[in-house]
C-alpha cells in the first residue's frame, strides 16, 4: 500500500498552521511550548512550517500544551450536530496523518466534527514493516479493538498477536507500537489525554 501523495504535504501544512495560530492565540512562546511539551525548539518549528509531521502521541502532547485537542490541530472541523452529537458517515471520513511522515501508521478520524472531546477516535492501519527504535508514547489512556488482519502489539516489555475482536486498553505512558502480519490490519483506536490545567 503507498502512503505518498497529495494528503501528506496538504495535512503537514494544517498541522503548521493550526499549531502556530492556536500558539499565538494563547500568547505562548515556541520555547515555552517546547518546555511544556518536552520536545526542541527546532522540532517544533520544523512542525510550524510544515516540514515535519508528528506521529499522533506527540500532536496529542502538543494539543494538550495548547489546551485544545488533536482534531482542532488537523483541520478544520465540520458543522457540530445539534444536541452534542456527531455523525461521521463512511463516505466523510478524513484522513488524518498518512504514513510516509508517520513511520506507516495511518489514521481516519472517527469524530472529527465535535469540538472538545475528551476522547479522539480513530480508524487506524497498521504497516507491516516498523522502525525497531521507533515507540509511542503519550499521557492518558488508549484502547484498541482490532478490526481486521493480525497484530503483533508491543506495550513495554511484553509482546503478543492480537486478532479481529481482540481489544486492549492500556497507559499510553507505556512504550508502545504494532505491525500487521499477512498483510493489511486495521483497528478501532480511542486515545484519552487529559489536558493540563487551566
Amino acid at each position: 500500500m503507498s502512503h505518498d501523495g497529495p494528503a501528506a504535504p496538504e495535512v503537514s501544512k494544517v498541522i503548521g498552521t493550526r499549531i502556530a495560530e492556536r500558539r499565538l492565540e494563547l500568547g505562548i512562546t515556541l520555547e515555552r511550548l517546547a518546555v511544556a511539551t518536552g520536545f526542541s525548539k527546532g522540532y517544533l518549528s520544523k512542525i510550524e512550517n510544515s516540514r515535519k509531521v508528528p506521529p499522533i502521541g506527540s500532536l496529542s502532547r502538543i494539543a494538550a500544551a495548547l489546551r485544545t485537542d488533536i482534531t482542532e490541530l488537523l483541520h478544520t472541523p465540520a458543522a457540530t450536530l445539534d444536541g452534542g452529537l456527531s455523525v461521521v458517515r463512511a463516505g466523510e471520513r478524513r484522513p488524518v496523518v498518512r504514513g510516509g511522515t508517520a513511520f506507516g501508521y495511518d489514521y481516519v478520524s472517527l469524530a472529527d466534527n465535535r469540538r472538545d472531546k475528551k476522547m479522539e477516535p480513530f480508524l487506524f492501519t497498521f504497516p507491516s514493516q516498523i522502525d525497531k527504535y521507533v515507540f509511542f508514547e503519550h499521557d492518558g489512556e488508549e484502547f484498541m479493538f482490532v478490526l481486521s488482519g493480525r497484530v503483533e502489539w508491543q506495550a513495554g516489555s511484553r509482546k503478543l498477536v492480537l486478532e479481529p475482536g481482540d481489544s486492549i486498553y492500556f497507559d499510553a505512558r507505556l512504550p508502545h507500537r504494532g505491525r500487521s502480519l499477512e498483510g493489511e490490519a486495521t483497528a478501532l483506536v480511542v486515545t484519552y489525554s487529559p489536558k493540563p490545567a487551566e
